[in-house]
């Protein structure tokens, strides 16, 4: 008998933790065949792409390997990337796969499915502003961050000799006042002191300038107003420039124009304002919204294919009469879950249950420095106001949760006890 094939796009916090649930259900009992698909091959988790941008994370040491990881629990990975849907024949088409020097490694092919979950993610939304493509980094990835990193150390470098500094300060312009820009303002900071205190540079934290700009009227806008003062009072208090009600209207070489026409001279510049699932979804035959995210019903399934669902930050999920899931790893994680269920009724002919988020809060990390969030919020309480210590390790342990999912109990204790010995077999930054 042919097994059903369940296709899962995309290998990020909801697709790795789906296509393990799965594996370990359905996949060790040979009840379907399950395959992930993703363009690369190892998995590093979002949130942390800020850390992996300044060098305080080593990928080499958190980074997930999907061919090992999928061995383990029962699923099959296969590299490449979603090119076109053929939903009468249930197919995938896949782009060929080349290498850095432009040589085809594997063809074009197809993959068939049975049942189809996109889970793609997003990538940062630069609203069409002139010139952010060209003179700003995005971190929505791992070679971005890693592109980042190799560019800021550089940065940092030139900066050493007078001859070769543009500005009085190094300067360094973040656009967007989210989680992604907040915490990447604070880890500069932390990156330039152990920068100098490891010889990499004579450029110390005093002599860096970092603006982070929002066009909303203050920063973290989808979270409480109470976080959001703490934070940009630490944010203040390191160093860092905040300008709020702050639109950018053109990014040029060296410099961000706002929209009332300020120039901000900057060494270096990082767009972080706004998401929105990959363009291409749009172009699959599917229904989207204007973010390109792909409608579903509660169940998560689309709204024009019962056999293809769709979750995380790449899907139109309803929450209430008017509003939709927030893009947030909690809701990735929350929808696995519920994916791993529903596509486990479906294969034993049951009905399939709705999503419900629920908001447990949310954690800001500054470095080192601090933590500001909010745990155990619902519909009826803002829920309990966190900083400091407390807020630093509760914010270390929403990482341990996902290891938890992909990993197992085991695995995820010994991996907190290499943590705990790198610090001091290695340096606490990676330098190259």
């Amino acid at each position: 008998m042919t097994l059903p094939t369940i296709v899962i796009v995309g290998g990020g916090a909801g697709g790795l933790a789906l296509a393990t649930q799965l594996g370990r259900t359905l996949g060790k009992r040979n009840r379907a065949d399950i395959v992930l698909l993703d363009r690369n091959t190892t998995h590093v988790w979002k949130p942390l792409l800020h850390e992996l941008a300044t060098g305080v994370l080593n990928s080499s040491m958190d980074e997930v390997d999907y061919r090992g990881h999928s061995s383990a629990h029962h699923y099959r990975y296969q590299r490449g990337s979603l090119a076109g849907l053929d939903r009468e024949s249930k197919r995938l088409h896949l782009a060929p796969i080349v290498d850095e020097d432009g040589v085809e490694v594997l063809p074009a092919r197809e993959l068939a499915y049975d049942y189809l979950i996109m889970a793609l993610g997003s990538v940062s939304n630069d609203f069409g502003t002139p010139g952010v493509a060209d003179h700003c980094h995005f971190i929505d990835s791992p070679q971005q961050a890693k592109a980042f990193q190799r560019d800021m150390i550089n940065t940092f470098l030139r900066y050493t000799d007078p001859s070769l500094r543009q500005h009085p300060q190094l300067t360094i312009g973040i656009v967007g006042g989210g989680a992604t820009g907040v915490e990447l303002a604070a880890e500069l900071f932390d990156a330039s002191r152990m920068l100098n205190a490891y010889g990499v540079t004579a450029v110390d934290h005093q002599q860096i300038s970092v603006h982070l700009l929002e066009a909303a009227p203050r920063l973290l806008p989808g979270l409480s107003e109470r976080i959001s003062q703490t934070v940009q009072q630490e944010l203040e208090d390191m160093g860092v420039t905040v300008h709020v009600g702050t639109a950018i209207k053109a990014a040029q070489a060296n410099r961000l124009i706002t929209g009332e026409d300020e120039v901000i001279e900057t060494d270096l510049n990082v767009w972080a304002a706004g998401i929105k699932a990959p363009p291409f979804l749009a172009e699959l035959g599917l229904s989207t919204n204007k973010k390109h995210q792909i409608k579903v019903e509660k169940t998560l399934q689309s709204i024009d294919d019962p056999a293809i669902f769709a979750m995380g930050d790449c899907a139109d999920c309803p929450l209430g009469e008017d509003g939709s899931v927030p893009p947030r790893a909690q809701a990735a994680h929350q929808q696995a879950k519920q994916l791993a269920k529903n596509l486990t009724n479906q294969l034993e002919g049951k009905p399939l249950a709705d999503f419900e988020y629920r908001d447990h809060g949310s954690l800001v990390s500054l470095a080192r420095y601090d933590a500001v969030g909010s745990l155990m919020r619902s519909s009826v309480s803002r829920g309990l106001f966190l900083e400091g210590w407390l807020a630093r390790r509760a914010y270390a342990s929403l990482y341990r949760m996902h290891q938890l999912s992909i990993h197992g109990a085991t695995k995820t204790g010994l991996a907190w006890l290499v943590d705990k010995l790198n610090r001091y077999l290695k340096p606490r930054m990676k330098l190259h």
